[in-house]
């Protein structure tokens, strides 16, 4: 391959990874293009969108190293600084408070496009070459690196090729990697709502039989919820009138916040779990929901493809202190393991969590409400789970 007009790295999809991802390797001198199908729809502080994420400390840090974080936290990013978990059928709550673990808040409710806007306000000073709209349509690869053909008639040759295009990659199954998929046979419906009493700046989450439900804190009085239900469950109370989705809303929630009253429009999406068999296939990587899908009900799926980006961003930054090639084999296969070591313990833990929780039997039942009271109960417990969500 020639090296002439070759960049460092080309990173396929320019959502909140992608775009992270291109603007990390960029800051740390590197030579890079994101390639996207269509241009990202601006934030408006007028029109929340329905997707928001429980954002972690370690991706903050990540965030203010790139030069962004105040820009979002200035924009709108909720602090929430107390979350309950609880069962409906009973037995003691898990409780979090800022104050006990030490810290100023557990984390932030922000929304997806909003970190997506000021990523990408960040990319042109940092040098990104933006190619979008435009597809990859073909990839080639040898030891030395990639050759992509886009829809824009571009071409691009780089030293790698940077997949996180989603759960349906493209540059996925051009590379020839394989994933292991369970359909959950639920959906999550989202929304916003106003509840009748404040929401005390606490992340809620509520087992039920079916599916957790989840308040997260978007102002006052102001949450947004993610309740998972069975397939056609969801798509049953998706097309309730506003009056009967409030009522059952309040009724599955046990009207902890009072009554509860939707204020956006609604939508419900499938949930399942998705693992790619291998991060890295010669000069491609996988990164976010191009190599890992996981269930929502932690709240976890952009915390951790934004730490394979962190892991990558270090192995780049370790390779350049020792002046070592960061894209030779050895490096790119030990964050492969790194990052794919912990990303499969997450979602087999939350898959097991799902089921356990997701039924009615008599002994799950039994056994989910010791649990939680158990972990409520002993503080050190409490704290190494929150430490471990929140990756610090």
């Amino acid at each position: 391959m020639s090296r002439r007009g070759r960049l460092d790295a080309v990173v396929v999809g320019g959502g909140v990874v992608g775009a992270a991802c291109a603007l990390a390797l960029a800051g740390l001198d590197l030579s890079v293009a994101l390639v996207e199908g269509r241009e990202p729809p601006r934030w408006s502080a007028n029109a929340p969108d329905l997707r928001v994420y429980a954002f972690a400390p370690d991706n903050a840090a990540l965030l203010e190293a790139l030069g962004i974080w105040a820009s979002v936290r200035n924009a709108r990013a909720q602090p929430y600084r107390r979350m309950r978990v609880w069962d409906a059928s009973g037995g003691g709550e898990l409780s979090f408070d800022a104050d006990l673990l030490g810290r100023d808040q557990l984390g932030w409710i922000i929304e997806n496009d909003l970190l997506v806007d000021r990523l990408w306000a960040a990319l042109p000073a940092a040098g990104v070459q933006l190619h979008c709209p435009a597809r990859i349509e073909s990839m080639e690869q040898d030891a030395e690196g990639v050759r992509l053909r886009l829809d824009d008639g571009s071409r691009l040759e780089a030293r790698v090729a940077i997949a996180a295009d989603g759960a349906g990659s493209t540059l996925r199954g051009l590379a020839g990697v394989g994933v292991s998929a369970h359909d959950y046979g639920q959906r999550g419906v989202v929304a916003f709502v106003e509840t009748e009493r404040s929401n005390e700046l606490t992340a809620w989450q509520r087992f039920l039989p079916d599916g957790p439900l989840a308040f997260l804190p978007f102002s006052d009085h102001l949450s947004s919820i993610v309740w998972t239900l069975p397939t056609a469950e969801a798509e049953r109370v998706v097309a309730l009138e506003e009056v009967a989705f409030n009522r059952e809303l309040t009724s599955a929630f046990g009207a902890r916040l009072g009554e509860v009253r939707v204020v956006s429009s609604r939508a419900a999406f499938p949930l399942r779990r998705q693992l790619a068999e291998t991060y890295v296939a010669g000069r491609v990587l996988l990164m976010g929901d191009a190599a890992h899908v996981v269930h929502p009900l932690a709240g976890q799926g952009v915390n951790l493809g934004l730490r394979d980006v962190a892991r990558l961003r270090a192995n780049v930054m370790d390779a350049q202190s020792r002046r070592a090639d960061w894209t030779s084999p050895h490096r790119l296969a030990r964050w492969s393991r790194q990052c794919r070591s912990e990303n499969a313990a997450a979602a087999y833990a939350f898959d097991g969590i799902n089921r356990l929780f997701s039924n009615d039997e008599m002994h799950a039942t039994l056994l989910r409400g010791f649990t939680l009271g158990l972990a409520g109960k002993v503080p050190p417990l409490a704290n190494l789970l929150w430490r471990r969500a929140s990756g610090i």
